[in-house]
């Protein structure tokens, strides 16, 4: 079976993200937000993750970053999920559908 390449398209919608805090919604967003792409993030207990207001797919990665482009997060596509760490403290953090 032929694996899909992962594609800005492809992670376009809502996620069920899970950190060491808990879990939450994040929902990534095709609509532009100056060169990025908007997003957001409802129940998150985690304050980097609860500020995330935008996103971007780029070298195959998930970026997910913070009003003034702090990045919260960064992800790699693995089989249906998204699966990283959240930038300031290096945690765990999946993402999935």
């Amino acid at each position: 079976m032929a694996s899909i390449a992962p594609s800005r398209s492809s992670v376009v919608g809502s996620w069920n993200a899970r950190e060491a805090s808990g879990s939450c919604r994040v929902q990534l967003s095709s609509a532009p937000a100056l060169d990025l792409y908007r997003a957001s993030a409802s129940g998150c207990a985690n304050r980097d993750l609860a500020r995330v207001s935008a996103w971007d797919f780029r070298d195959g990665e998930v970026y997910l970053y913070q009003p003034g482009g702090a990045v919260a997060a960064r992800l790699r596509p693995a089989a249906g999920s998204l699966d990283g760490v959240l930038a300031k403290s290096g945690a765990p953090l999946s993402l999935s559908r």
